[in-house]
């Protein structure tokens, strides 16, 4: 049995939010993960283009989990300068010497059933555990019935030990219901954003006005906003 658990949460994170760090507590706790590795994403394949320069939405990640020891934030894919997919990422850490079966790339069941459409699939499902949680209004448990062909492949927390490829485990936990877009709107409208992000990250969104309304923004607001687009298969 492998030593090394590496948990891989990428994203947007335009911001990061509370429903973000539930998927990843979830994980860490079910599947007993060494590490967290949070990673925002360069540009995105099926995202429109963040609000937040990658200067700003690692700095958000590295604020919100702070005080957690085993999560760190990785800059990986906003150094390699173009489009974020998640078989790139997970090459790179094979790279750095990982196995597939050390590596879970975490994500909510609602990103999990656009998985057909993602790039080298059904290939990029041998080149890591899949942890997938569950969201509110789609359990991870329906999985089975949305991507038939799968089946196979799912299995529970309670299996790790036992599976000995890259496999499915399917997470039922609590996690917040919340999305970056509705903070976005909600920040864009002058309404408070406490309770759906960390109050180190709500601090900076307002310090920085990040998503306020464009007009409302003072001269140079948008200095360090990134020209490009997109997001790493992960969480909105």
């Amino acid at each position: 049995m492998t030593t090394r658990r590496i948990g891989i949460l990428g994203g947007t994170f335009d911001p990061i939010h509370c429903g973000h760090l539930d998927i990843g507590a979830a994980a860490e706790s079910a599947l007993g993960l060494t590490e967290i590795v949070v990673m925002p994403a360069n540009i995105p394949p099926h995202r429109p283009q963040p609000i937040a320069s990658s200067y700003h939405r690692f700095a958000m990640v590295a604020l919100a989990i702070a005080g957690r020891p085993r999560w760190r934030a990785s800059d990986l894919e906003l150094n390699v300068g173009a489009t974020s997919f998640t078989t790139g990422t997970l090459q790179r850490f094979h790279d750095e010497g990982f196995a597939p079966g050390e590596l879970f790339f975490i994500l909510g069941a609602d990103a999990f059933a656009e998985i057909e459409t993602w790039k080298d699939y059904p290939a990029i499902l041998d080149r890591a555990h899949f942890a997938v949680v569950s969201r509110p209004g789609f359990p991870a448990a329906g999985l089975a019935e949305r991507v038939p062909s799968l089946r196979p492949r799912m299995t529970t927390p309670a299996e790790t030990a036992t599976r000995t490829r890259p496999s499915i485990f399917l997470i039922g936990a609590a996690t917040a219901d919340v999305s970056a877009t509705a903070i976005r709107r909600r920040s864009a409208s002058g309404e408070s954003i406490a309770g759906l992000v960390p109050p180190a990250v709500r601090q900076h969104i307002e310090q920085h006005d990040l998503y306020s309304a464009p007009s409302s923004r003072e001269p140079g607001a948008d200095a360090h906003r990134a020209p490009a687009a997109g997001r790493l298969h992960g969480q909105d």
